[in-house]
């Protein structure tokens, strides 16, 4: 999935296998298959943004929801991961403040700039349309946690990246994050009042289409699959039976086939 959203430009950690041994003085010993996975406030910022100078921020909490009175939690839901001895949460309040102003309904345009000024809209409505074609419902939308945010300094704009996807690609819990938002409330306002915008919806809509054109065609995830699956096969089949990893490939196969043609 990371490499899902860093194909498509969204900064995104760097996962890969290992086999792990441990020598106890008489040999490697196989401890079997892991996936190591890139901290994202150790190196993924430096290596997509060029410096980690900006407040990085781990989502994590009621208050990362961003809802209307959740304002005297932020501190709590969005933890500090640099910059810790400056207590400064203004760039999240600002966004908050932004995201509930009296101008989205009076004047559209007039909140949209106060937005945009201190949020990368176009990276999280990418990522949006992403995250809702692949089926992830462990993330804002369903719950409020498994995201970062990172006050680039290049835009001076709170940016999106997505984290923790160990329950993307699967029906599983369904929530109420369809393609068409519908049943999205205000208590998701990043989605909401964002969709219920034409201009945003709309581009929103044609990330979709992107998306299942790009970085997630069906034909093309089914061949990766295959591939991944060839090699974790000798260490994961013999955990769980060869028949439920195979059970486990065709799920996977299915709901990206049945996902694609849903969008």
């Amino acid at each position: 999935v990371s490499d899902i959203f860093a194909e498509a430009g969204i900064a995104s950690a760097e996962t890969a296998f290992y086999e792990l041994y441990v020598d106890y003085g008489e040999g490697p010993v196989s401890f079997g298959l892991y996936t190591v996975i890139e901290v994202v406030d150790d190196t993924v910022v430096d290596r997509v943004f060029g410096d980690d100078d900006g407040n990085i921020y781990e989502a994590d909490g009621t208050a990362a929801s961003l809802a209307e009175g959740s304002y005297d939690g932020i501190s709590t839901s969005f933890q500090k991961e640099n910059n810790e001895e400056e207590a400064d949460w203004s760039d999240i309040e600002t966004l908050y403040t932004a995201r509930h102003s009296d101008t989205r309904q009076s004047d559209p345009a007039a909140w949209k700039a106060e937005l945009e000024a201190i949020f990368d809209v176009d990276t999280f409505l990418h990522w949006l349309a992403i995250n809702t074609v692949i089926e992830n419902w462990d993330t804002y939308g369903a719950m409020t946690h498994n995201f970062y945010l990172y006050n680039n300094p290049e835009t001076g704009k709170l940016t999106w990246i997505p984290w923790d996807h160990n329950e993307a690609l699967s029906e599983g819990k369904r929530s109420s994050m369809t393609f068409s938002m519908e049943f999205i409330g205000d208590e998701w306002p990043l989605i909401s009042y964002l969709l219920a915008d034409s201009e945003y919806y709309a581009a929103y809509v044609a990330y979709v289409d992107e998306t299942i054109n790009t970085v997630f065609v069906a034909d093309e995830m089914v061949d990766k699959y295959q591939e991944i699956a060839n090699l974790i096969e000798p260490y994961a089949a013999p955990e769980i039976g060869a028949d439920a990893f195979a059970q486990s490939v065709q799920a996977l196969i299915n709901h990206t086939v049945s996902q694609v043609a849903e969008a």
